[in-house]
């Protein structure tokens, strides 16, 4: 059984800063990869980023050069860094991580960022 529970959301003012973190149940070295993903009010969810097992990254283009993905293995956490918020950015926040052919989520943590 994998569970992933997000935390570090909250409000924040447009240019600043958020950490999100998400851990997991057990070894995140499970998982082939695992991500973060968001979902603004009346949109579909969207990709925000990635990271393999190996480490390798990928991101979103209007992410690029603000957010920070990483992996912590000795705490089993996936984390966030978000620089240079944007009111666009405001959405609810999930991790995801496959493990095997299924791709497991967590409940999501709000960010609003106020312009």
């Amino acid at each position: 059984q994998v569970q992933l529970v997000e935390s570090g959301g909250g409000l924040v003012q447009a240019g600043g800063s958020l950490r999100l973190s998400c851990a997991a149940s057990g070894s995140i070295f499970r998982f082939n990869y695992m991500g973060w993903y968001r979902q603004a009010p009346g949109k579909q969810r969207e990709l925000v980023t990635t990271i393999t097992s190996g480490g390798s990254t990928n991101y979103a283009d209007s992410v690029k050069g603000r957010f920070t993905i990483s992996r912590d293995n000795a705490k089993n956490t996936l984390n966030l860094q978000m620089n240079s918020l944007k009111p666009e950015d405001t959405a609810v926040y999930y991790c995801n991580a496959l493990y095997g052919t299924r791709l497991h989520w967590g409940q999501g943590t709000q960010v609003t960022v106020s312009s």
